[in-house]
């Protein structure tokens, strides 16, 4: 068949198997340029099949050559109905990684369940024996708690005042100003819930427990600090807390590693277009004025740069790990350069629908946002019949 994109907001309905297999091969490339990393050998990537996570399996695979075992929630093709990105981005990786003699495997279900959990721990006692890196990389907009069965929605809301300021359509490129209601405090309650780190603490207590983590392993977490601009719909709002929570979490799993020499990190990453920011009022905006600031100045990075960054220059240098004060690695550095953010604040005060394609980069912007699902890659024909029922080599039954 012929698949074009089909966007509804922040969602692409469609995707491109030849397009995501692409930017998968073109990651590994860049990940291959880079040289060897001395990294984990055994890698469990626990959100493995976009954005950061997948980047963090390419970079494992083909930069430190571990084995590694992904864990996704994606939907499989159908006959005349294209798969989810992430499962055509899983078989493509998994294709190379078997192709380069490399051991990868993965498990397609709810993350968030203790029978993922199970079946996480049975495959890797069959095949790894133990794991000595775990990367938990988890994006969804709900999570059900196996404990209690509760199901628990996220909302994107400022906490205790409305917020009110601009935002973009970038797909129609229209400057507007929005206000947002604050959260109450279930929604907060909820949020924290879904995007906190109770679910990362459950991976680890049961990983732990089956005694399939490695002396020395190391876990980390992705989060996101970002600008004065967006912080009270961000770091100040619901998912702020939500990240303060994943933040303390790591602190209560290192103490539990130590009797292994274990470590839990949280890595504070760069703003990057992924489906879950797209859906963030104010961040289109700000990353399409970062984008033209940092690729000016040459400091630019997408995901898979900024994964092999964190592997080769702070997680796995054989050194002192280089952290701030409050213990986390620190990727997004560059983004908040005092002169790069001065830059951002004074091209938002002169952001109007006319001015910003001046201004910013709402062409990367929706590059890479079609990227994600597959298309508008280079090299690739989509005038051209694709076959959209691909497998994924690995996949546990």
């Amino acid at each position: 068949m012929i698949i074009e994109p089909r966007i509804r907001g922040f969602i692409c309905l469609t995707t491109h198997p030849k397009g995501c297999e692409q930017n998968v091969i073109n990651q590994i490339n860049y990940v291959k340029s880079k040289g060897a990393i001395n990294g984990g050998k055994k890698a469990l990537i626990i959100g493995a099949s976009t954005g950061f996570g997948l980047a963090s399996r390419i970079t494992s695979a083909f930069g430190a050559g571990a084995s590694t075992i992904g864990v996704y929630f994606e939907k499989p093709p159908a006959e005349g109905k294209p798969a989810s990105a992430g499962w055509y981005n899983t078989a493509a990786f998994e294709k190379q990684a078997h192709e380069a003699g490399l051991y990868a495997k993965s498990i397609n279900g709810d993350a968030f369940s203790d029978e993922i959990k199970q079946k996480t721990i049975d495959l890797i006692k069959a095949d790894l024996g133990q794991v000595d890196l775990v990367i938990y990389s988890l994006a969804s907009p709900r999570r059900t708690n196996p404990k209690t069965g509760i199901t628990h929605n996220s909302v994107l809301k400022p906490i205790g005042e409305v917020f009110t300021n601009k935002t973009v359509d970038f797909h129609t490129g229209v400057v507007s100003e929005i206000s947002i209601n604050p959260a109450n405090e279930e929604e907060i309650a909820n949020t924290v819930a879904v995007m906190g780190g109770e679910d990362w603490q459950f991976w680890i207590d049961d990983l732990k427990k089956a005694g399939v983590l490695a002396d020395g392993v190391l876990t980390v977490a992705y989060s996101y600090i970002g600008p004065a601009v967006t912080e009270k719909v961000y770091r100040k709002g619901t998912i702020g807390r939500a990240k303060d929570h994943l933040e303390a979490t790591a602190k209560q799993i290192n103490e539990q590693l130590k009797d292994i020499n274990g470590k839990a990190l949280v890595s504070v990453n760069k703003a990057l277009v992924t489906q879950a920011s797209s859906a963030i009022p104010v961040i289109p905006l700000y990353i399409s004025l970062l984008y033209k600031i940092m690729k000016a100045e040459g400091i630019h990075e997408g995901c898979i740069e900024q994964m092999q960054r964190l592997f080769e220059q702070r997680l796995y240098t054989g050194g002192e790990m280089p952290t701030d004060e409050q213990g986390r690695v620190r990727v997004d550095d560059w983004e908040m350069r005092d002169d790069i953010q001065a830059q951002v604040a004074e091209l938002w005060l002169q952001s109007t629908t006319e001015t910003l394609p001046e201004l910013g980069d709402l062409k990367g912007y929706k590059t890479d946002f079609l990227n994600l699902f597959g298309f508008d890659v280079p090299g690739v024909n989509y005038q051209e019949d694709v076959n959209e029922m691909v497998a994924v080599p690995g996949l546990v039954s």
